[in-house]
């Protein structure tokens, strides 16, 4: 009810600043419009990477605390990633609908909600409950995101504003797991979140004060034949097919990743503390500079020919952290997180151009939610590989991964955008 209440509100407060001689109108790149919606969506972005991601430094401290193995921990991220991606094809199709905004306002408040309860909870099956909750919550904000950006924004200004949007989710990623690290060392995680949550709250409030209104969305009349039409008339698109493939390893790797670095640098040779883990975290800045530059680069010279680019820099990154030196493995991790959010903030938005214009909401649904699966799935998965092989084990699934995912760039760079589209 709280949800629903505030979702009116915005409606309501937001009319008024609709401009009806000017509803046609798209956002200019760098105008004045154009800063308020990127300042909005990198709140957004800031706000899901840290509430999903703050517990990923976390993990060894609640095999310990929980008495469970590697693979049980990473549920904790795990599991609401999943459940992010199956409620995001709900809320996609819900925002065509009520409107695009409402979604991403409850979505914010309500995975904050979630966080700051999860620091109350005694047992794992709590634990997991609430993020799993999270996880339902969040799911209303990353497609729809990609939606509103299509539908606002001129063509050559959404690959900068994507590109601040994940560069806002790599602050968010960094600065979640910092904030946990440090506090869990001076106090508990339980603190920890339910800080985290408080953050989270403040951030959908200026969410909500800054985000443009929509001049360009039209409702949509509710239709479950509507739904599935729209799926299958996104997913025919084979360049679409093969973004969301990618998603899914791209994600899936990077998480992985991150995943387990921790339990490798605090055992042995490296002995890091908590603390020290979380510090390494900071990489993530790179990902805020990364995705604006690529998302630049590839609207002047093409995301054919710069998103492989991003592949190519995780892969170096991977190769990096096999040497037992931590400066050369934290270089590693600099890069694996700059060709990451670099890739990404390409493809995603190339989903948005390649979608017809009343399925961009689906199509970003389907790429997000394979997206999210790949960070469910192969970051699950990766505890079987640690457990099996330790790092060495888990790069090299990564390795193989990210080579198939080169492959599939270059076929996907000799792919024709779809009649009409500019994608």
């Amino acid at each position: 009810m709280i949800l629903i209440a505030i979702a009116k509100w915005d409606l309501n407060f937001r009319k008024s600043d609709v401009p009806h001689s000017q509803d046609s109108l798209r956002i200019k790149n760098h105008s004045p419009q154009f800063w308020r919606a990127a300042i909005g969506v990198a709140t957004g972005g800031f706000s899901i990477f840290s509430l999903l991601y703050c517990v990923q430094p976390l993990l060894p401290v609640f095999a310990s605390d929980f008495n469970i193995s590697p693979s049980q921990s990473s549920l904790a991220i795990s599991l609401p990633s999943f459940l992010t991606a199956a409620s995001m094809m709900v809320n996609a199709t819900l925002s065509e609908v009520i409107g695009r905004r409402i979604i991403m306002i409850a979505a914010l408040v309500g995975s904050s909600i979630a966080t700051i309860l999860t620091g109350f909870a005694s047992e794992w099956w709590q634990v997991l409950f609430l993020r799993a909750l999270m996880g339902i919550a969040l799911g209303g904000l990353p497609a729809v995101t990609m939606a509103y950006l299509a539908d606002e924004m001129e063509t050559n200004a959404i690959g900068l504003a994507m590109g601040l949007y994940i560069g806002g989710s790599g602050i968010g990623g960094m600065l979640g797991r910092f904030v946990v690290a440090a506090l869990g060392d001076w106090s508990s995680w339980r603190l920890a979140l339910e800080i985290i949550g408080t953050f989270g709250l403040a951030a959908s409030v200026l969410f909500a004060f800054v985000l443009p209104a929509s001049r360009n969305f039209k409702p949509q009349k509710p239709s479950f034949n509507g739904l599935i039409m729209g799926l299958v008339r996104e997913s025919r698109d084979p360049g679409l097919r093969l973004l969301v493939f990618e998603s899914f390893v791209m994600m899936g790797s990077y998480v992985m990743m991150f995943n387990y670095i921790s339990f490798r640098l605090m055992e042995a040779p490296f002995g890091l503390s908590q603390l020290a883990v979380g510090g390494i975290f900071i990489v993530y800045i790179l990902g805020s500079f990364s995705s604006a530059w690529m998302g630049e680069l590839a609207s002047r010279h093409g995301r054919r020919k710069v998103f492989p680019l991003g592949l190519i820099i995780m892969m170096c990154g991977v190769v990096c952290t096999w040497f037992d030196y931590l400066p050369i493995i934290i270089v590693g991790l600099a890069a694996i997180t700059a060709g990451f959010f670099g890739a990404h903030s390409v493809a995603s938005s190339w989903i948005g151009l390649r979608a017809s214009p009343g399925g961009r909401a689906q199509a970003s649904s389907i790429y997000l939610t394979c997206y999210y699966s790949g960070s469910a799935i192969l970051g699950w998965m990766g505890g079987f590989f640690w457990s099996a092989g330790k790092w060495p084990a888990v790069s090299g699934f990564a390795l193989t991964l990210l080579s198939m995912a080169l492959f599939v760039a270059w076929r996907l760079a000799h792919i024709p955008p779809p009649a009409g589209s500019q994608g």
